[in-house]
């Protein structure tokens, strides 16, 4: 069995059941999408809880996922054991009414014996007591004798959540070896020891049960899978916990750099290395989905960990920031798999940094306080620490209750928690009572209330831009008024208005509402309860009244365009249905005078192929000239028409269709071009994916268009301008200049090769022997890691047998490489243990293979004590 690495297992995994037929998703965020039961998400079957339900329809009948997954539950525990753990990443295949136990168990088989290559003698199921059919596959298909399969009750082996959807479990579990167990004889599966780890759980979706402990047999059943991906490292790589494999181990390894701490040595030490190794990689994975530190919900749960994670580096004796040091560690070995992270590097580090230095300008008061409580405390015998004193702790110095309680636990003692809930109960109180004053929303819908009911208005605006009528009601931000004055910010109300209120994705108009003496300026409109539309803005001069006549002027350019864009989303959708089939439905758009931006479900990325023919068909309705014609209708006669309707959206009984020529019918209620030529032309910019089975095209037409080729236009002549060419042979220049860069390079390297052979001169006469093994230990200044590397493979040649370690010191920095021959390497030799052993010396680190490895360092004077060490290291590496 090779050592596989975590990101190679992830690989593995989703590949192997890709071959299975299944769809490979990509990990969904960490923020439950319209699932208010979770605040994490926290397994890899939460977020497709909607596939298992029927509330949506899967992808894909299979699908496969490695999901990253945030558990707080146990948060009091991590760091004390080496088992907890509050992020992991959740290895699962899914069925939803497709194979069921038969492809599920052998598939699990397959891919853990002949995929991973376990040793199928260690490998143990166990099935629910009463699933003969999982059992006897195990015994009869895949054949593992009975004995050695484990029947255990509903406790451990059948999964149910309430009312509703249940089944059994089969688990399998891997021998480790004696070397984990507890030592007692009759040790097996279902022990609580750390030698049989559970690392594998199918769940057989086949009940249903209605709460009272009733159970119907599921018309569809479904296949929930879980695998830890850490937990199958740990075992792969055959190393105690999942601190000790690849990724983490890489973590926890900087860790312990930045604290001067070694591993294994101290308890408590060890406590504070693994809580900081957990939790950046929490901290860093919510950030890049969106989750801000915050003293509620989700951003609680981020600065909680956080500053805990920042306390624990205090503990070690880390007072400088270095979260942020640490996650771009946690960037770098996850970002195979989630190259979000890379792409929100610079975010990710700017909130830490700020949350970090923020907690330690508070931190120390804070601790001085707490001191000083703990030692009143004392004084008086007390062992409970008064809930107002936790929460001055927590709302002046930015405490969270368990950092409190944490340090208190130290010292034997508690906290009044519902002392503690009594004081955060009275200042949401005393915030809300304030908010009801000074906050401008919560104010804006008290206004807007306070209008009589009986206030409504009317549109006018399909065939109209200007209009007259009489103001109804006026506001400002915060109360009803009579009138309003040069200056003012409010919102005026009409009997009827040619001015259009967003909705549907179209954007509001904007325009100007004025009387003889007075002018507002419109800057948003809005559709309010019972038919109310509000003109939101400025009096720019003047004075508007309640009761005066207005004339109602919408910005015509901004409404023109804005229609331009919204009819070609109409156009749009049709395309979309008739390329990639009629499974598209839009799923939310936004339009105004500059782009379109149009929603829809599809379950892959388009091809170029694809997103040409739809812009090629949307071009040619456009260059038809089609009619728009817009009608009234009964919905039952509009839905006979064939009219496309947006889904999940309620209609009256009398609907608005509006027909494109016979390409286009849809329900809708926005303003639309007289006919498709007005829209001039299409050009689709971008098309992306928002969510599962949801893709965004972004598309530009008119004005819009015109732009941007101008702009690319005024692009493409700057960038002939530095090549001194022209746009037309601007693609000759730039292949030319790709194949001359291509021969600079080489020369660079051949010269580079060569400087490094004169810089090392005779170095064979360095040349010394470890217990048999020929090791060549050389400074050689002035050569980059890519040049070491090349002398360091021809100096191998040169020596025959052996290992070369070479060192080069360039304006502060140090380089180190070290290579072994595979003689060297029978006799025990490591280039990456070497490395490692060394590279302290020059105040670095780094690692890697055992033929050959790298480091780095900011210590040049080191170079000659690391060169010195590195025989002694290589000694004790010798057999």
């Amino acid at each position: 069995m090779q050592p596989y690495g975590v990101n190679q297992l992830r690989k593995m995994f989703l590949e192997f059941f890709e071959s299975k037929g299944h769809l490979a998703l990509k990990s969904f965020s960490l923020v439950p999408h319209n699932d208010k039961s979770l605040l994490l998400i926290n397994s890899g079957m939460a977020p497709l809880k909607p596939y298992f339900t029927g509330q949506e329809i899967p992808p894909r009948k299979r699908v496969t996922t490695c999901q990253k997954c945030i558990r707080t539950g146990d948060i009091e525990n991590v760091g004390k054991t080496a088992r907890h753990g509050t992020f992991f990443e959740m290895l699962g295949n899914f069925s939803f009414g497709d194979y069921f136990k038969e492809e599920a168990i052998q598939w699990t088989w397959e891919f853990l014996t002949e995929v991973v290559g376990l040793d199928p003698d260690r490998l143990y199921p166990s099935v629910y007591v009463d699933d003969d059919e999982a059992f006897e596959i195990w015994n009869k298909k895949i054949g593992i004798p009975a004995e050695r399969i484990f029947k255990f009750g509903k406790e451990d082996n059948f999964w149910e959540h309430g009312s509703g959807p249940c089944g059994p479990c089969s688990e399998v579990y891997y021998d480790r070896g004696e070397k984990y167990g507890c030592g007692r004889p009759d040790c097996t599966v279902g022990c609580d020891c750390d030698r049989y780890m559970e690392i594998w759980n199918d769940v057989f979706t086949q009940f249903d049960n209605d709460g009272n402990g009733n159970y119907s047999e599921l018309e569809q059943k479904n296949i929930d899978t879980g695998m830890g991906l850490e937990r199958l490292a740990s075992v792969v790589q055959d190393v105690d916990s999942i601190f000790d494999v690849d990724t983490l181990k890489a973590l926890r390894d900087h860790v312990c750099e930045l604290a001067g701490k070694e591993y294994g040595k101290d308890y408590n030490n060890d406590v504070s290395i693994r809580v900081i190794t957990d939790h950046i990689r929490s901290v860093t994975f919510m950030i890049s989905d969106g989750i801000m530190p915050s003293n509620e919900g989700r951003g609680y749960v981020l600065r909680r960990l956080l500053r805990r994670a920042c306390r624990h580096g205090r503990l070690l004796g880390i007072h400088k920031g270095f979260l942020p040091e640490l996650a771009q560690t946690v960037i770098e070995g996850s970002k195979d798999g989630y190259p979000e992270l890379e792409e929100k590097k610079e975010f990710i580090l700017k909130v830490i940094t700020k949350e970090e230095e923020q907690f330690n300008k508070t931190i120390d008061q804070g601790l001085g306080i707490l001191s000083d409580m703990i030692a009143d405390m004392e004084a008086k015998g007390e062992k409970t620490l008064n809930g107002d004193d936790a929460f001055r702790l927590y709302d002046t110095y930015g405490f969270p209750l368990d950092l409190t309680k944490e340090i208190l636990e130290e010292k034997g003692m508690d906290v009044d928690e519902e002392g503690f809930k009594a004081s955060m109960e009275v200042q949401r109180t005393t915030a809300r009572n304030a908010r009801e004053v000074t906050n401008y929303m919560g104010a804006d819908v008290t206004v807007y209330e306070s209008i009589d009911p009986s206030v409504t208005s009317t549109f006018v605006g399909y065939d109209n831009l200007t209009w007259e009528s009489d103001v109804t009601v006026l506001t400002t931000e915060d109360e009803l008024t009579d009138a309003l004055s040069e200056g003012q910010k409010g919102t005026v109300f009409v009997n009827e208005t040619p001015f259009y209120a967003a909705s549907g994705g179209q954007e509001a108009d904007t325009g100007y509402i004025r009387t003889a003496e007075g002018e507002f300026k419109v800057e948003d409109t809005v559709k309010l309860l019972g038919g109310k539309i509000g003109h939101i803005g400025v009096m720019t001069k003047g004075m508007i009244k309640v009761g005066d006549k207005v004339s109602l002027e919408v910005d015509a350019k901004k409404r023109a365009l804005s229609a331009r864009n919204h009819s070609a989303t109409h156009l749009l959708q049709k395309a979309l249905r008739t390329v990639l089939g009629t499974h598209v439905e839009q799923a939310g758009s936004s339009v105004n005078e500059d782009r379109l931006r149009f929603d829809f479900t599809h379950f892959s990325a388009m091809t170029a192929e694809e997103l040409k023919k739809v812009e090629d068909m949307v071009n040619e309705q456009i260059s038809n000239g089609l009619p728009v014609i817009v009608k009234n209708m009964p919905i039952e006669e509009a839905k006979k028409t064939g009219a496309q309707a947006l889904f999940g959206e309620k209609y009256g009984d009398i609907v608005r269709v509006v027909n494109m020529g016979d390409f286009s019918i849809e329900f809708c209620g926005g303003t639309h071009v007289k006919n498709t030529s007005e829209i001039m032309a299409f050009k689709i910019i971008s098309e992306t994916g928002v969510a599962a089975g949801v893709r965004r095209i972004e598309a530009l037409t008119s004005e819009g268009l015109m732009k941007y080729y101008a702009d690319i236009e005024e692009k493409l002549k700057a960038a002939a301008h530095l090549l001194k060419a022209t746009p037309d042979n601007l693609s000759d220049k730039i292949s030319h200049m790709l194949a001359e860069n291509k021969s600079f390079h080489s020369e660079i390297e051949s010269l580079k090769s060569k400087m490094a052979q004169e810089a090392a001169g005779d170095v064979m006469d360095q040349v010394k022997e470890v217990k048999g093994v020929k090791l060549l230990a050389a400074q050689i200044d002035g050569v980059d890691m890519n040049g070491l590397r090349d002398l360091g493979d021809q100096l191998k040649e040169k020596l025959g047998d052996g290992v070369v370690v070479l060192a080069s010191g360039n304006d502060g920095k140090v380089s180190l490489m070290a290579t072994a021959t595979d003689g060297a390497m029978k006799k025990g030799a490591h280039a990456g243990n070497l490395v490692k052993g060394i590279a302290g010396c020059v105040g670095g680190g780094g690692g890697g293979r055992s033929n050959m490895a790298q480091a780095g360092g900011k210590n040049p004077a080191g170079i000659p004590d690391a060169l010195e060490k590195a025989a002694e290291v290589l000694e004790g590496q010798i057999n």
